[in-house]
């Protein structure tokens, strides 16, 4: 008696594609078999060796328009089994209906809902203007470099000839929806620190670790009052303000050796009213403050700021928030605390915006007992159906002759 498309999710959340050994294969047979079921045109694009992007197709009645290209990864985070209830490839349905898997919420619901609502569009007789183009990306858990980063620059992606596109967003505990139309720029910075080595036993002056803790001082000391200003301004949500964590520590020999070097790594995330000119300005200080042989590498630097417009003279944003509206949809919008996909998107100018449809449901990405009820992942479907009908069918834009 369960819902043909729950069965479907639970089947897909069966498939293992945990880092740090996805298997990508099993997803794409999967994802190709339910698009060629709907009749969908199938595309595989290997963007480098064993990293397919898998490209699913509805063919609108006009082509040369704009397309919506709806987004989502393949990939899942790791588990620690000993803490879930469940084990965490099963896809077990409690009696309330949840549904307990990784990859529940963090977006294997996306995927399905996306080929469900199309089917049920395809069922009620329905066409559109504009082609509606599906992608299935690995490796976004570890970054995208391996996947949407290096997609974005083929001309595979190119011929998609992309108007606007939709991605993950987070579940929301309260009555609304979270709706994402940027990204925070993640930084990855490791600061290396020089200093005079010696035994362990003597009081040597211009060590690395006094200069350490003054690198570490300054960093945590601007964390703090970030922290602070995100709690003193209800206004504010976490992707508004800048997060900073030293998420590494190395360094030293042995107990009795001063080491000659340690080192520092720190996760940053940057929202878009940031200059990031301004900022990296800021993080040099911190490091000449502590003194002689002090430098700083980037792991990661993510320069794009661009934004989604939210205004309602925006073509896109006036069909998404349109629908939104008829359906007493409550939109709360966010720059997103994280990083996505999206931001790749953004980054070649397309309109981008992140949208898990999935409100009174704790937030559960990456941790233990991830699940998503199964009437909220019907009503997902209903919700996309309805928002793939307005986005596919926005009359012709002026560029578009």
């Amino acid at each position: 008696s369960e819902n043909s498309s729950v069965t479907l999710f639970r089947e897909y959340l069966r498939i293992d594609t945990v880092h740090p050994k996805p298997d990508y294969d099993a997803a794409v047979r999967f994802l190709e078999r339910v698009g060629t079921d709907l009749g969908l045109a199938c595309q595989k694009v290997e963007v480098c060796q064993g990293r397919v992007v898998l490209i699913l197709t509805w063919q609108g009645t006009n082509p040369r328009l704009r397309s919506i290209l709806l987004n989502s990864h393949t990939d899942v985070v790791p588990v620690f089994e000993e803490h879930w209830t469940y084990p965490p490839f099963e896809a077990v349905k409690d009696s309330q209906g949840n549904i307990y898997a990784r990859g529940a919420q963090d977006m294997k619901c996306v995927s399905i809902q996306y080929l469900e609502a199309i089917r049920r569009l395809k069922a009620e007789g329905k066409s559109f203007a504009r082609t509606i183009h599906l992608t299935f990306v690995p490796d976004e858990e570890v970054g995208g470099h391996k996947g949407m980063e290096m997609f974005v620059q083929r001309p595979e992606f190119k011929a998609l000839n992309v108007g606007f596109a939709m991605d993950e967003g987070l579940a929301s505990p309260s009555d609304t929806f979270s709706v994402f139309y940027g990204e925070r720029s993640p930084w990855w910075i490791k600061v290396k620190c020089m200093g005079s080595p010696g035994h362990g036993s003597r009081f040597i002056s211009n060590t690395a670790a006094e200069k350490m803790q003054k690198v570490i001082n300054s960093f945590l000391a601007f964390r703090e009052s970030e922290k602070q200003r995100l709690k003193t301004d209800s206004s504010l949500t976490l992707g508004d303000v800048t997060s900073l964590n030293m998420t590494m520590l190395e360094g030293g020999v042995s107990f009795n050796v001063v080491p000659s070097e340690m080192a520092a790594s720190f996760d940053i995330r940057i929202p878009p009213t940031v200059d990031l000119k301004a900022f990296e300005e800021e993080v040099a200080k911190w490091c000449r403050g502590a003194g002689d042989g002090v430098t700083y590498e980037f792991h990661q630097k993510c320069m794009d700021q661009h934004i989604t417009s939210t205004d309602e003279s925006d073509p896109w944003w006036k069909a998404f928030s349109g629908v939104c509206r008829d359906m007493k949809l409550q939109l709360k919008l966010e720059i997103f605390p994280a990083a996505t996909d999206s931001r790749y998107i953004r980054a070649v100018r397309h309109p981008a915006i992140g949208f898990s449809p999935m409100n009174r449901t704790p937030v559960l990405l990456h941790d233990h007992n991830e699940f998503l009820n199964e009437q909220v992942f019907l009503r997902g479907i209903e919700i996309y159906a309805r928002l793939l009908s307005a986005l596919a069918s926005v009359p012709p834009l002026p560029a578009e002759g």
